[in-house]
């Protein structure tokens, strides 16, 4: 069963470069499969550095036109591209004033979901630079963010979803959305609990292997009878979190995790999971937040 658009959008940023189309084709792909509206979103910015003490700045005038006419060039082209790989997608651009992380957190309010690209996760200024813009949209986003790398990952086939549960209760939304997006596929799903050693203290290794995977059931019961086509498998790897959510994803189509919760994703900012995998994952990420009822 693939649930149907209720009208929210989603919403996707669009880079400044035309050559990073992995996430326009992602948010459209996406939006044609959930039969959801599609929003492109591109960010001017604000006045920045660059000029040399020597050089005479541009009017307010004339930097605020050439933002605007930068900005529509892009957003043709991005229109252009969504409209040819998806002609049935009901589309609609947005070209907004201000820093793009606040311009999208904003979208984000009414979003089903948003969309990011990034040039390469594995690098430090992909993600944790000044100008970063998946961080903190994750960090503060009310709806599932999904960070799209480029370039273009290899997936497996049969193809697959990976979401990690980590046996708390926020872990059900990210569960939720990795059998959404393997029903939407038509993939199988892989949950991994993953086992760290220091967790169950003297705890004898069988003991911990079948705790693990009692709570990875728990977890993901409920969900096959919704979802009937996808079958699951379940995984408890032993090692550091998310270095084995990294190695899962490496022809994976996307990797799901749960944000803001108790275990062992708590909090995008400060939570070394959740910046493990942005940094390391091999395909789309998808960041599901806690249900706003559950939040403490």
């Amino acid at each position: 069963m693939v649930p149907r658009g209720v009208g929210r959008p989603i919403v996707v940023g669009v880079a400044p470069d035309p050559v990073q189309r992995m996430a326009l084709a992602w948010a459209a792909d996406q939006a044609a499969r959930r039969r959801m509206p599609l929003r492109l979103v591109h960010a001017e910015g604000v006045p920045t550095g660059g000029y040399r003490k020597s050089e005479v700045r541009p009017s307010w005038e004339e930097w605020n036109r050439a933002l605007h006419e930068t900005g529509e060039r892009v957003l043709n082209s991005a229109v252009a591209f969504v409209e040819e790989r998806q002609p049935g997608v009901v589309l609609s651009a947005l070209l907004a004033e201000g820093e793009p992380v606040w311009v999208l957190r904003q979208q984000a309010r009414d979003a089903a979901e948003v969309v990011l690209g990034s040039r390469h996760l594995g690098q430090l200024e992909g993600v944790f630079s000044p100008a970063s813009v998946a961080l903190p949209v994750v960090a503060h986003a009310p709806c599932p963010v999904v960070v799209v790398p480029e370039p273009e990952h290899l997936t497996q086939d049969p193809a697959f979803v990976v979401v990690g549960v980590d046996g708390s209760a926020h872990s059900a939304a990210a569960v939720d959305v990795a059998f959404q997006q393997a029903a939407l596929h038509g993939a199988a799903l892989r949950a991994l609990y993953v086992r760290s050693p220091e967790r169950f203290g003297t705890v004898d290794a069988h003991t911990a292997h079948h705790a693990c995977r009692r709570l990875l059931s728990e977890t993901v019961a409920g969900r096959t009878a919704a979802y009937p086509e996808v079958v699951v498998h379940h995984e408890v790897p032993v090692g550091h979190t998310a270095e084995e959510l990294a190695k899962a994803s490496a022809h994976a189509l996307c990797l799901v995790v749960g944000t803001r919760g108790h275990g062992g994703f708590t909090g995008m900012l400060l939570g070394s999971v959740s910046q493990g995998v942005l940094r390391y994952a091999r395909c789309p990420v998808i960041a599901v937040p806690q249900p706003a009822n559950d939040a403490p």
